[in-house]
């Protein structure tokens, strides 16, 4: 089985300079056994998921990977346009919205 959505030229980049990051919200944070369980794939297919798509931070080498749970739905639903907005920092796009409103979360 591959784990690999999408191909690394379907995401836009930032002229060669790599991923802009997710700007995650303490309250949108989840932790990789949370995200396992809500993908319902290993922590591998997760920790690459997140250094593919950039949907979660660590704050140093060895601390604990938070990952935002909106980020992480639009991947498992392989809605790109919705995670680029959400890098953009379009929160309140219709788009981006809908998942806050699926895992209750504020969007603004």
């Amino acid at each position: 089985m591959n784990d690999m959505l999408f191909q690394n030229s379907e995401i836009r980049t930032a002229e060669g300079l790599g991923l802009w990051p997710i700007l995650i919200r303490p309250d949108e944070v989840i932790n990789i056994k949370t995200a396992v369980f809500r993908a319902g794939r290993d922590e591998k297919t997760i920790r690459g998921w997140c250094k593919e798509f950039g949907i979660g931070r660590q704050a140093k080498p060895g601390a604990p990977l938070d990952i935002s749970a909106p980020a992480l739905e639009m991947v498992m639903h392989g809605d790109l346009v919705a995670l680029e907005l959400l890098r953009d920092g379009k929160r309140t796009d219709p788009r981006v919205s809908r998942y806050f409103d699926f895992l209750g979360l504020p969007s603004y």
